[in-house]
């Protein structure tokens, strides 16, 4: 997948938008973008159900996955994959587990790997700071709206190698993410939409404990020097 770059996204925006239209464009995004970080900050918890697509740009393949996510400040993950394979990603306070059933194999990661805002869970759990560590555009159409919700292009300050670009969709009633797209330095993809959002619900802290199954084989990484992208696919 093409990466258009900030500057000439910026300058065929000025082409195609009519001059009152891109004037306007800045205060209103400024709005949407305080308001998300509003709305998710008094949002205590969330669960959602999700489908996953992963698009390798070279070849051309792609793999469709879906699952569950469950999301509890600060930052406790359960991230739960059903098919195509069963596969669960847990963030707690303490470690980050990676649990494989059917190879009956276990990673444990230290927690500060999830702290970075250029990550997939930190976008689409409303985490990552788009005030502070991404330049924000609008895209879409004269209203800055695409199938009826905003569209937003992050561009981070400091790419990674993991994450050069993403586009998240909002929904321009509630102010939640409802769809996000991460493009790599490689031009793979991993695009996550939520079929099912409950912003209402109490979860606890349980919900985010994990202790290996017997029989497993559990390969610890926490002192190991790891990169990001090998666990945030």
């Amino acid at each position: 997948m093409a990466c258009i770059a900030p500057l000439l996204s910026l300058i065929l925006m000025l082409i195609i938008l009519p001059q009152d239209a891109f004037a306007a464009a800045k205060p209103r995004l400024n709005a949407v973008v305080k308001e998300m970080q509003r709305v998710y900050g008094a949002m205590d918890a969330f669960q959602a159900s999700f489908t996953q697509k992963l698009t390798h740009r070279e070849s051309g393949s792609f793999e469709m996955r879906n699952g569950t996510l469950l999301f509890k400040k600060p930052l406790l993950v359960r991230w739960e994959t059903a098919n195509p394979n069963a596969e669960l990603l847990l963030i707690n306070n303490k470690e980050i587990w990676n649990y494989l059933p059917d190879e009956h194999l276990v990673y444990r990661y230290p927690p500060e790997l999830a702290q970075d805002s250029r990550t997939l869970i930190r976008v689409v759990t409303g985490q990552a700071r788009l005030d502070q560590d991404f330049s924000v555009e609008e895209d879409g159409k004269e209203d800055g709206k695409e199938d009826g919700l905003l569209h937003l292009r992050l561009y981070p300050l400091e790419p990674t190698q993991q994450m050069v670009e993403a586009s998240i969709w909002v929904d321009p009633a509630a102010y939640l993410i409802k769809k996000a797209i991460i493009t790599d330095f490689f031009g793979n993809s991993n695009e996550v939409t939520f079929t099912r959002l409950d912003t209402k619900l109490k979860l606890e802290e349980k919900n985010f404990d994990f202790t290996p199954p017997k029989g497993v084989t559990v390969e610890d990484r926490s002192k190991d020097v790891v990169r990001r992208e090998q666990i945030f696919k």
